[in-house]
């Protein structure tokens, strides 16, 4: 599932940065008037009703699967890169060997005065 997120996000991106280099910015329509050419292919607005939609569709779909990305990332946070490898199941195996024995010091006995005084 995550494999098939991360192909659409990227295709996703691609066509978004496509069609925003598609599209002409706001003072292309000053340089149309001065001799440049008109655009009756799409009618005379041109083709801005049909990109700004498609703009819009694919940036939605872009922002919805980065949403998803980031959730479904914090969500695998569980596994290790080294999990499986020869290190570190000997490292695993020799801490499991060698157990901490916990030594507890004996008592001493005081060796203040009155003590002094009684061997005396």
């Amino acid at each position: 599932m995550e494999t098939l997120l991360i192909i659409v996000h990227v295709v996703v991106c691609l066509f978004l940065i496509g069609i925003v280099l598609l599209q002409h910015g706001k003072g292309a329509d000053i340089g149309a008037t001065f001799g440049g050419s008109s655009q009756s292919l799409f009618g005379t607005e041109g083709p801005v009703p049909l990109l700004n939609k498609v703009t819009t569709f694919s940036a939605v779909v872009f922002m919805v699967t980065s949403v998803a990305l980031a959730y479904i990332s914090t969500q695998n946070g569980s596994g290790s890169v080294m999990t499986g490898t020869a290190v570190e199941k000997a490292a695993q195996e020799q801490t499991k060997a060698v157990e901490p024995t916990l030594v507890v010091p004996a008592e001493q006995e005081s060796t203040g005065a009155a003590d002094q005084s009684d061997k005396q």
